[in-house]
């Protein structure tokens, strides 16, 4: 495995009480789905949500590092902004979309100033079938490691086109 760009992967494995014992470790299949290709992510890609089945594919959205400017007394200074991956429903390894360009950046006070600085990093995503919106979603985030914000995430009939596979 190639270790030196943090990346996102995907891991498949049985699950039972016989996947826990150590013999089955070599049953497990791990697959690199994504690595950092925009300017926005450049550092590192990461987790963020959970997957969610849409009728476009499982929406995955995910966090990514750059750095800002110069260091400053040998200090990085980096942002957390978040995109947005869609994958194949029957071949989760496949990415079918993925945004170019953030989606969420840190622009608001409470997402630039906190314990960590220039942060919004996507933890939970929640359909909206309660009001009915089945395509609105609900994207839970924290901002700047000191608040939990919520951004709101509506999916389009189509997935756009150009974005950064």
């Amino acid at each position: 495995m190639d270790l030196d760009r943090e990346s996102i992967w995907i891991s498949y494995r049985p699950i039972s009480l016989e996947a826990f014992q150590p013999s089955l470790v070599d049953q497990f299949s791990h697959h690199r789905l994504a690595t950092p290709v925009s300017p926005w992510e450049c550092l590192k890609i990461g987790c963020g949500t959970p997957p969610i089945l849409t009728r476009h594919g499982w929406l995955v959205v995910y966090h990514g590092v750059s750095e800002i400017g110069q260091p400053s007394n040998g200090v990085h200074r980096l942002c957390y902004a978040a995109g947005v991956m869609v994958l194949s429903k029957e071949q989760p390894q496949v990415i079918r979309y993925r945004s170019a360009t953030p989606v969420l950046s840190p622009t608001l006070p409470q997402e630039r100033d906190g314990i960590v600085a220039n942060v919004v990093f996507p933890t939970g995503i929640d359909r909206r079938d309660d009001i009915g919106s089945p395509d609105r979603f609900d994207v839970y985030y924290g901002m700047a490691d000191n608040r939990i914000g919520v951004a709101r995430l509506d999916l389009p009939d189509l997935l756009p086109q150009g974005g950064a596979v």
